[in-house]
């Protein structure tokens, strides 16, 4: 699948794979600033252009685990008729007997992954059909 970008700066980086058989493309930060809340902006300085009937999900990289960081949305959606600058909002976390550690620029701070969607139509019924697990919500599958 062909799917275009563009540097909006000249020193931002192509997403990339890392090896050929990952599903990730990395995104790398070029730039970082703070929003009023204190969460870390990370730019990328790249836009895309996804396929119709496709979705960009943005996700942070399992390197993650060794900053005092978490993406704030948890997964960024990037729909195709997006074309602004791809970004990455961290909330700090607090970590005791740990140094705040943050990505710095250059760094690869997360992956964006392309999918395709179905079409999909809702139809409002009185009932639904039996479901085996039926209105069990939280831990009710067991531990």
């Amino acid at each position: 699948m062909l799917v275009r970008f563009k540097k909006m700066v000249p020193e931002a980086v192509a997403p990339t794979r890392a090896h050929q058989s990952d599903a990730g493309l990395d995104l790398t930060a070029i730039g970082k600033d703070f929003d009023r809340l204190g969460n870390v902006v990370y730019h990328t300085g790249i836009a895309v252009e996804i396929p119709q009937g496709h979705v960009g999900l943005v996700f942070p990289r399992s390197s993650v685990c060794r900053k005092a960081q978490m993406l704030t949305n948890s997964v960024g959606v990037i729909d195709s008729g997006y074309r602004g600058e791809i970004t990455m909002k961290f909330k700090p976390q607090t970590c005791y007997g740990r140094h705040h550690e943050e990505y710095v620029v250059g760094e690869r701070i997360g992956q964006l992954i392309i999918m395709p969607y179905p079409e999909i139509e809702f139809e409002e019924v009185d009932e639904l059909d039996f479901g085996e697990r039926g209105e069990n919500g939280y831990g009710s599958s067991g531990k």
